[in-house]
């Protein structure tokens, strides 16, 4: 045989082992969320988290445990009581080769903290980022804050050069639905990066080689990812059976029995950190797509009060969830520091109480308003039976569905009158708290305040909790919080999911409580 004809088969023979080993560690994972953009500061959402953070990394990150660890930081420390010291991690590369630097840092926290960015209600009381040299970074605060570590995850750290090479120095206005360079282009320092975005269709995400972290022993072996979009329950289970796809982070409630016995199926279950809740718009003097003229009846508490007691959350729970969530009177978990125990419990599911307290406000005949939801299926048939409860008790409603990218805009915007959502808390509650239920401005406060809602005593407070530098009493602020929020009920809180994700047997993972997968843990056998 030539020694020609012996190097061709040689090289075919390494072609063959090559491909049968990016094959072995590939992954598919179907979900019925589309991540809606690249831009990691465009979006501050679940599932838009999921993807982006494959391929961007932030200063810190959290380990299996959920608890805070180094990335692209390698330590931290408070440098005076007003600022922040932040050593960052050599010889890390991003996608396209370059090295990484204090420039690229400041230049993303900045463009973090500055209109449209959705992620700047993270960084509120950041003055100024100063790069004190090529490694090493200072954040300069209004005021003291104890736990600004905590705020970082999520904090996507971009190229300044690429950025701006690409006319991305900014951060896409997501809900005027801006075109950009980033919406379908990526350029991060993780373990995965973007090979191909089609909105709504699938992401391709490759191994990146050279990213630092991989001589650690706890990550994975994947080369390659791909995430399709698929709305339709059926079809994601469809495709998990069938082999076309490995991994299905959404199971259908009803049929999760079933999968916990095929024994072709993993199932990996945790208890959610986040929650689902109902919250109403309290800033208009008449409520929009309502019959009421002249008037907002959501402004009264005793209208609010009459939907919390007619809705039969523990009902929706066991014949539209099939028993895999967890009802709530809570506004945050457990799970987070300052959450007081006693307010998990639900005030009673009691329709003649409500029809009293409507008739109390001025509304014995009811009125209508219209219910918005996302139209993912289990989210739709909560809020049907929502609305059918509701509709019960006098509160005529209507429920309209939206496409993700049109729910979305109306969530951070603030345009709905009554709207159902889920808010994804860190361990920390400031975050939660200046999201969910400080008023609103576009300086970052209140981004996911829904309804507008705003009590200068909770601002009052809220803002005290960032600054308060002691650990017990900034729990008894959180507590105190909480306890007025429930007092005041801007919001009506209603379950706590159990996380499930379904994968083929081959497939080990880590789940953490926020329901985002790390693919860097991934390992396909």
């Amino acid at each position: 045989m030539s020694l020609a004809r012996l190097s061709f088969r040689l090289a075919f023979v390494l072609w063959l082992l090559a491909a049968s080993a990016a094959q072995a560690t590939s992954l598919r994972i179907a979900s019925a969320f589309d991540p809606q953009t690249m831009d990691p500061h465009a979006l501050a959402l679940l599932y838009h988290s999921r993807v982006a953070f494959q391929v961007y990394e932030s200063l810190v990150g959290r380990d299996e445990q959920f608890k805070l660890e180094p990335a692209l930081a390698t330590s931290w420390q408070m440098s005076s009581p007003t600022s922040w010291r932040f050593r960052l991690r050599p010889g890390v590369t991003f996608h396209d080769g370059t090295p990484f630097t204090a420039d690229d840092a400041v230049f993303s926290l900045e463009r973090a903290m500055a209109q449209p960015s959705q992620r700047a209600f993270q960084l509120k009381g950041v003055r100024a980022i100063r790069k004190l040299d090529p490694l090493t970074v200072e954040i300069q605060l209004e005021a003291p804050d104890a736990v600004l570590p905590e705020k970082l995850q999520f904090i996507a750290i971009m190229s300044k050069a690429w950025s701006e090479k690409n006319g991305a120095a900014k951060a896409q206005d997501f809900n005027a639905k801006q075109e950009t360079f980033a919406i379908r282009n990526a350029n991060g320092t993780g373990p995965m990066r973007l090979e191909r975005y089609e909105p709504d269709v699938r992401t391709l995400l490759r191994r990146h080689a050279a990213w630092w972290g991989w001589a650690d022993r706890r990550h994975g072996n994947l080369q390659q990812v791909t995430l399709v979009t698929i709305k339709s329950d059926a079809t994601r289970l469809a495709a998990l059976a069938s082999g076309e796809v490995d991994m299905v982070l959404d199971p259908p409630y009803q049929d999760i029995e079933r999968l916990k016995v095929d024994p072709r199926i993993s199932l990996l279950q945790t208890a959610d950190i986040g929650q689902q809740y109902l919250t109403f718009d309290q800033a208009r003097d008449e409520l929009q797509y309502s019959d009421v003229k002249g008037r907002n009846p959501f402004k009264d508490l005793r209208v609010r009060k009459a939907v919390y007691h007619a809705i039969n959350v523990p009902l929706i729970i066991d014949k539209v969830l099939r028993g895999q969530a967890v009802p709530t009177g809570a506004f945050l978990s457990p799970l987070v520091e300052g959450s007081p125990a006693e307010l998990d419990r639900r005030l009673p599911y009691d329709p003649a109480r409500s029809r009293l307290l409507l008739g109390e406000a001025g509304y014995p005949n009811g009125f209508s308003v219209t219910l918005d939801c996302v139209n993912v299926a289990w989210r739709e048939n909560v809020c049907q039976a929502v609305s059918a409860m509701l509709t019960q008790v006098g509160i005529r409603t209507t429920l309209r569905s939206s496409a993700s990218n049109q729910f979305f805009p109306k969530l951070s915007q603030g345009t709905a009158s009554f709207i159902e959502y889920g808010w994804t808390a860190s361990p920390d509650a400031w975050n939660s708290l200046n999201g969910l239920f400080r008023t609103f401005d576009r300086s970052g406060l209140g981004t996911f305040n829904a309804g507008r809602y705003s009590n200068p005593r909770l601002d009052s407070l809220i803002d005290g909790i960032r600054t308060e530098p002691d650990p017990t009493r900034r729990r008894a602020m959180v507590t105190t919080v909480l306890r007025l929020v429930a007092e005041d009920l801007p919001y009506i809180p209603l379950y706590r999911r159990t996380l499930t994700w379904a994968m083929a047997k081959k497939v080990s993972a880590v789940q953490w409580p926020n329901d985002t997968l790390e693919l860097r843990w991934v390992r396909v056998k």
